[in-house]
């Protein structure tokens, strides 16, 4: 149990305590988090399991469709895109910093003008550089205080890096997260989550107020003393949830504070979870949330995945690919997902 008894008054106390009054707690406004991508990545993926598994479930599933390219060298370069990872590894980050960000982009390491290798680039470290149409003309990265720019060709139209992004309405240069839309609800369900960790701490009960009536309304500066530290000794943590709180003559305890069932906060994080799934796309029941009954079935609801959230994802991303890859390797470049390599797609489909 955190010693709010001492948080809320524990200030130097020279003579006596207010008349009646022990301890109060004000109501706070809603703190939400910033909404800037590196933060949200940290309250969403890192903190977060609901979005943490909405990403992996769309990464791993988007990664595992096969891409088909039209020439064997751009074949072998998105099998073998670089000498540390395999084609679904580099594709896995690829989504899912796409999911993450809303943006997420690959660089191409050239030889002689030669495609050689592939790598994905942070989308939290890089920077679009404007044109003087208002086209992108560039692109920097920064890591470790140094700075790397990359530029396109205006001869060639090749360029170093390509960039993917989701929709955005308001902004040109870069793409809007599932999180960003989801902000809201994450807030609510990180802080159904803090909120119950915080009841526990506080042996499980809410918190509230001793008032003391005994006398004039005052107690001395030792009575004062003596109770905060039973307080603190003897009703704090979890080893003392439960415990019984023994109350002299004059002392009164009261509830300052709704109880669990009137929050229903368990079922406002339910609500919430369900939000950040619709977000992302992901059917709640494939998460295992309770209560929801919008598919007859598990099966269902695993080709509603696959068939509005992934393979459109996928398809888009080729077509990209290949868009970006044409000025290396000609322009009947052609880059497909390749839906019929996918284990268990085709029952789903029966």
């Amino acid at each position: 149990m955190p010693n709010w008894f001492s948080r809320l008054i524990g200030r130097e106390e020279k003579a006596s305590v207010p008349p009646g009054l022990i301890a109060l707690q004000f109501a706070a406004r809603a703190a939400w988090s910033p909404r800037d991508i590196p933060a949200l990545m940290r309250e969403g993926y890192e903190r977060n399991a609901i979005t943490h598994r909405c990403v992996r479930l769309i990464a791993e599933a988007a990664a595992a469709v096969p891409l088909k390219a039209s020439n064997a060298a751009a074949q072998r370069l998105i099998d073998q895109p670089n000498p540390d990872q395999s084609g679904p590894e580099l594709w896995e980050s690829f989504y899912g910093f796409l999911q993450l960000a809303g943006n997420a982009y690959l660089e191409l390491a050239s030889l002689e003008g030669e495609p050689r290798e592939l790598f994905v680039l942070r989308p939290d470290r890089l920077r679009v550089l404007p044109g003087p149409r208002g086209w992108p003309q560039g692109w920097e990265y920064s890591v470790d205080g140094r700075k790397r720019r990359f530029e396109r060709d205006p001869v060639s139209g090749r360029a170093p890096v390509f960039h993917i992004k989701l929709f955005h309405p308001g902004d040109d240069y870069y793409g809007l997260s599932p999180i960003q839309a989801a902000a809201r609800a994450l807030d609510l369900h990180n802080a159904g989550g803090e909120w119950a960790k915080a009841l526990l701490d506080n042996a499980a009960r809410p918190s509230g107020a001793l008032v003391f009536n005994g006398g004039d309304g005052r107690m001395s500066e030792d009575q004062f003393n003596r109770i905060k530290h039973q307080l603190a000794e003897d009703h704090g943590g979890p080893a003392n949830a439960g415990r019984p709180m023994l109350l002299e003559g004059g002392l009164d305890w009261k509830p300052m504070a709704l109880s669990p069932a009137d929050m229903d906060f368990t079922q406002a994080r339910r609500e919430a979870a369900r939000e950040i799934a619709l977000a992302f796309g992901v059917p709640p029941l494939l998460l295992g949330l309770p209560g929801d009954n919008t598919y007859a079935n598990y099966r269902e609801a695993n080709l509603a995945f696959w068939r509005q959230t992934v393979s459109p994802l996928t398809r888009k991303m080729a077509r990209a690919l290949a868009v970006w890859l044409r000025p290396w390797f000609g322009p009947d470049l052609v880059i497909e997902a390749d839906e019929s390599g996918v284990p268990g797609l085709k029952e789903l489909d029966q």
